[in-house]
């Protein structure tokens, strides 16, 4: 039997509990009686094969019609809420009592010596190829939701907060859930190519403009340690494509004014990503004096996303 962290299941039962003042709140306390009669028999067949589901099948049976569409929901956002959970807590440093990256690279030096293993990371070519579908549901709107539901979670587990403030990220927290539920989670219009886009560009601005950095000073820095040698400064292991806008196979609503527009965007994004960059470096360039290292174990500041149209 699997044990869930006390961590992650407070977690789990906090945005439980939020999502279940929300739905009391919007459909009253008969809808959530039902919910939670529903999510108890659940629970009671799934703790033994020889469990009666009877109880549970005639429960779902006599449900009324206008009630079928807020209870699905309730339980969808409860399992993304959870999954939110769980991937904040495994993402936090209790759950790390050891960088998986560190041991991987000490197995690796273990297996193929320094020499060969700084050579290879050095060699490193990752392509990865940004692809949008029109069958993508999750909106951006609710995408930037989760990732709020995501970072309150992780300001909770601080220790050096006040009392007060601890409430206001509670309070956050609570907003957002009863955000989230108020949101409508299917597209009333099928997404554009143009709209594919600009989610896929979203995921960029979100997470990989930040991330891909990150973790190659990770690297760089475990590499050093472990082999001597660091990442060089003319090597950039990730380049990044785009199906994008350029799909013409798949999407036959691809046109090229459509690529172009994207490129455009593509263009625009980059910039504008850039800029802020520019803007953080001109005010942290305060100093009278300077020396000629890059700054974090040599590396430069940005390693470069290319993103291209495959």
């Amino acid at each position: 039997m699997t044990v869930i962290p006390d961590t992650l299941r407070q977690n789990v039962r906090i945005l439980g509990e939020l999502l279940g003042d929300t739905i009391m709140e919007s459909h009253g306390p008969e809808l959530f009686r039902k919910v939670e009669e529903i999510r108890r028999l659940g629970k009671e067949v799934n703790r033994s094969e020889n469990s009666d589901p009877t109880p549970l099948t005639r429960v779902l049976s006599e449900l009324e019609d206008k009630d079928i569409l807020p209870i699905a929901r309730s339980f969808n956002q409860f399992l993304n809420l959870a999954n939110i959970a769980e991937q904040q807590y495994f993402s936090s440093a209790e759950a790390h009592t050891r960088d998986i990256l560190e041991e991987t690279i000490e197995e690796l030096v273990d297996d193929l010596g320094k020499e060969s293993l700084a050579d290879a990371i050095n060699r490193l070519n990752i392509e990865l190829v940004l692809t949008a579908h029109p069958t993508e549901v999750t909106r951006r709107t609710l995408i930037r939701k989760y990732e709020n539901v995501s970072k309150s979670l992780n300001d909770l587990s601080r220790t050096d907060l006040h009392q007060y403030e601890l409430d206001q990220i509670r309070e956050r927290l609570r907003s957002t859930v009863d955000e989230i539920w108020h949101t409508d989670e299917v597209r009333e219009e099928r997404p554009t190519a143009v709209d594919e886009a600009k989610w896929g560009f979203a995921v960029i601005e979100n997470s990989l403009w930040r991330a891909v950095p990150d973790f190659l000073r990770e690297l760089d820095a475990i590499a050093r340690r472990r082999t001597g040698q660091g990442i060089s400064r003319d090597v950039s292991p990730f380049h990044f494509y785009s199906w994008m806008g350029g799909d013409r196979d798949g999407n036959p609503n691809v046109t090229h004014q459509v690529t172009r527009e994207v490129l455009l965007l593509g263009r625009w994004m980059a910039a504008d990503l850039y800029l802020r960059d520019v803007q953080s470096l001109i005010a942290s360039l305060s100093m009278t004096v300077a020396d000629d290292n890059s700054g974090n174990n040599g590396l430069p500041m940005r390693k470069h996303l290319i993103v291209s149209v495959a």
